[in-house]
């Protein structure tokens, strides 16, 4: 579904870009990946860090396409991650996998079930594959914008 489409149904939200508030959202993804890879503390919880960077990183997608998701509308994540081959040309394949992981992080949080190693490594990589597109895709099609 288009982007003009998910407004018309009330998931996005005009949100003109601003360059400051972009580059602290970027700061903040970078310090969850950083935080996600911190092995003192619970799969669950360096999941939750990984993923939350995911989300931002699909945030940025939007911000920088002048949309933000309506976070009262239900589905939100799922609204962010599956536009991100429309706002950063993210390959169809990666959004398989940061929609498994999206689906993965509502099991974990609203049933309680645990992050095994493997879910938790794939999360890792994935954040840390999308936080790379992300800086890529903004300095080459924002460059004026300083975001680093």
């Amino acid at each position: 579904m288009s982007l003009s489409n998910l407004q018309a149904i009330g998931r996005l939200q005009p949100q003109v870009p601003d360059p400051a508030g972009m580059a602290k959202l970027l700061q903040a993804a970078r310090q969850n990946l950083s935080d996600a890879y911190v092995e003192q503390i619970s799969n669950g919880n360096r999941f939750d860090a990984a993923y939350k960077c995911i989300l931002q990183c699909a945030m940025l997608g939007l911000w920088a396409h002048g949309w933000r998701t309506s976070t009262s509308q239900p589905g939100h994540h799922q609204t962010a991650i599956q536009t991100l081959d429309q706002t950063m040309r993210v390959p169809k394949a990666d959004l398989i996998t940061l929609d498994a992981l999206r689906r993965q992080r509502n099991v974990s949080d609203y049933e309680g079930e645990p992050v095994t190693d493997a879910t938790l490594y794939a999360c890792l990589q994935a954040a840390e594959k999308l936080l790379h597109h992300t800086v890529d895709w903004l300095r080459t099609h924002h460059p004026d914008w300083a975001l680093e």
